[in-house]
């Protein structure tokens, strides 16, 4: 039985402190900016980057499909309420004023798309008959409208540290459901083991094995399997049932190796590209990497790709000169059995399932 604590009045006193020990007074200013402006302030010196509204490297790509920024345009034309864009004033060495973009991105670029006819209005709700106008098929009047029509920004001055910004882009999308796990890993744990997994996350091997989609891509797919490569390979002993879902386990070791002093950035490279290689040329066609349908080769699960990479790079570390005399194991209902989707159900599931694939390969 949990025993509850007592609210004392030393308690209470600690509590306060505590809170004013951790409170940063942020201050800001609350703004309204037409839209052509806010575009304007985005595009202009934007392929020398330096735009005046821009967005920082640890922001994610353009994943809003068509339908919902289809509806963001929608509802600015309906004159709907809009969700604040943040900003921060930047300050570097050379003071050019800049905004970085802290929450707002997916609706500038939809603005963007929409002004220089790129977005195709499609599935609209309540003005259906502007469903397949693009902007410039509205009327004139129309046009300017919506080219005056205002939204408010957040702007934090420039005493807003790049602590407070990634602090404060964590907590606007801790709760949201248009950011994965790894978009938000991305914004607010950054350090260089997350500058590792973007760098691996783009080799070219790589996103071929797994032929992840331009989608997933966008989604930050690849640097999640990168980081789950890692986590299991060498803390998978420390998975516990109450990591159920992984993002916890996922979490803790990124942040673990954000922080390490040991950390050998050389090392992991090589084991990974060692890994990659030894699929293409061991495993028919290299493609039971793959899931297979009728018509396409889809990425694989999560699972699987961590039970065949972490699996032989174990293999690997026992046997550096490992030549497997087969891997139609990888067809085996055994094996079909040990990747099934509610594997992490359990510590001894997931070493199970890496221990099954570095065993074959060893013979064992």
């Amino acid at each position: 039985m949990l025993t509850q604590l007592k609210i004392t009045d030393e308690r209470k006193e600690n509590a306060e402190i505590e809170i004013r020990d951790k409170t940063k007074r942020v201050d800001y200013n609350t703004l309204e900016y037409p839209i052509e402006v806010i575009i304007q302030k985005y595009l202009d010196g934007r392929d020398e980057d330096e735009n005046e509204l821009f967005i920082p490297d640890y922001q994610r790509e353009m994943s809003w499909d068509e339908d919902r920024q289809s509806k963001f345009i929608e509802s600015l034309i309906l004159g709907l309420p809009i969700p604040y864009i943040f900003v921060a004033d930047i300050s570097g060495a050379e003071d050019l004023a800049r905004l970085e973009i802290i929450d707002g991105t997916q609706r500038i670029r939809t603005l963007t798309k929409f002004i220089n006819n790129e977005l195709k209005l499609r599935n609209l709700e309540k003005l259906k008959t502007l469903n397949e106008f693009t902007f410039a098929d509205l009327p004139l009047p129309r046009q300017r409208r919506f080219k005056r029509t205002t939204i408010r920004m957040i702007i934090l001055t420039k005493e807003a540290d790049e602590e407070i910004r990634r602090d404060l882009f964590e907590r606007i999308n801790s709760g949201s459901v248009e950011l994965n796990e790894m978009e938000k890993r991305r914004g607010g744990k950054p350090g260089k083991f997350l500058n590792l997994i973007e760098e691996l996350s783009k080799y070219q091997l790589f996103l071929d094995l797994c032929s992840f989609t331009e989608t997933e891509i966008n989604k930050r797919d690849p640097q999640e399997f990168v980081l789950r490569f890692f986590a299991f390979l060498n803390n998978y002993q420390n998975y516990s049932d109450s990591d159920r879902k992984v993002h916890k386990f996922l979490n803790n070791y990124l942040e673990q190796e954000n922080q390490s002093n040991s950390l050998n950035i050389d090392a992991m490279k090589s084991e990974f590209y060692l890994v990659l290689d030894f699929i293409k040329k061991y495993f028919p066609d290299a493609l039971h990497i793959y899931r297979k349908t009728k018509k396409c080769y889809e990425p694989t699960t999560r699972i699987k790709f961590e039970s065949i990479c972490v699996g032989i790079a174990l293999a690997l570390r026992e046997d550096p000169n490992l030549k497997p005399k087969s891997t139609d194991f990888l067809d085996s209902q055994e094996f079909k059995k040990t990747t099934a989707s509610d594997t992490y159900s359990s510590q001894n599931k997931v070493t199970n399932r890496i221990h099954y694939v570095r065993d074959q390969l060893l013979g064992n």
